[in-house]
């Protein structure tokens, strides 16, 4: 795989140790990134209007908060995990439908299969169940790894994050690669959890034109990711209903987050849904 060299961006004040741990992330991940440093000279808003009027490619910025964003199309995106913490702490199945969907508890495994910013993952971790997520850009994994590592330095947030384990690895090539004897981690899976990018028209009613509209975060996502097709939305149901059945010792199922206008994820009707104006969560039980 070819390596892509990305420009970070840093102010004056953002410590070279940090850019150093940003190197060795790549590295202990074996992610395809070569950055290249170069320091903020004056304002980091007038920065950021240089990079988007010269439509240079995705750029990363280092704040002097050890915040890591991702600039591109004339946007700046980060997990920014730290303003989910009242969500977070409050979690629970009274007031959040992915835990009425997933129903785990302490002692389950979950796979994320399509991490994206990761606020998902957060969620299901916040039970207790160890999360396992796979992102396939390489530049979204380091921004949540490098969010994983600013998060850990806080002591309220240590046992939370050490229940998520992050991946740069696609669903499908994920799916393919498992041994056909799983080991005792694989064999704990309770939950696959898939989040698939989804064409931008389907957050909203086509005649009412009512639904959830594209968020900064999504736009961004949908500037690095293109849609699965149904052949692969098949694939990837198909693969992880067959994970779950196979590793899973009680009762399993896959959760499938979708806008609440979405058709099914590869046109297959769930066994259960749980869903509001904006959002619904698909439960296919194993």
């Amino acid at each position: 795989m070819l390596a892509n060299h990305t420009k970070l961006l840093y102010v004056d004040n953002a410590q070279l140790s940090f850019i150093d741990s940003l190197q060795t992330l790549i590295s202990d991940h074996n992610l395809p990134i070569v950055l290249i440093p170069e320091l903020i000279e004056g304002k980091l808003k007038q920065r950021l209007v240089q990079l988007n009027t010269a439509a240079e490619q995705a750029a990363l910025i280092l704040d002097n908060k050890h915040k890591l964003s991702l600039v591109s199309g004339g946007l700046s995106v980060a997990p920014e995990w730290d303003k989910l913490q009242r969500r977070v702490v409050s979690a629970g199945r009274k007031s959040e439908l992915i835990l009425q969907a997933a129903k785990i508890s302490a002692d389950s495994q979950v796979l994320d299969a399509t991490a994206g910013f990761g606020h998902d993952s957060l969620i299901l971790a916040s039970t207790g169940a160890q999360v396992l997520m796979l992102e396939q850009q390489p530049l979204m994994a380091l921004l949540l790894l490098a969010e994983q590592q600013r998060m850990s330095q806080q002591p309220n947030w240590q046992k939370l994050m050490a229940r998520l384990t992050i991946i740069n690895c696609d669903a499908l090539s994920y799916f393919a690669h498992l041994p056909n004897n799983f080991d005792e981690a694989k064999r704990a899976v309770n939950v696959v959890y898939l989040d698939p990018m989804f064409p931008a028209d389907s957050y909203q009613d086509s005649k009412t034109g009512k639904g959830a509209k594209v968020g900064k975060q999504m736009q961004a996502l949908h500037q690095l990711a293109e849609p699965p097709t149904l052949a692969e939305e098949q694939q990837l149901l198909q693969s992880a209903q067959a994970l779950v059945s196979q590793s899973s010792k009680k009762q399993g199922r896959v959760v499938v987050k979708r806008p609440q206008q979405a058709p099914f994820l590869a046109n297959k009707a769930p066994d259960e849904s749980w869903h509001n104006a904006a959002v619904r969560f698909d439960g296919y039980f194993i």
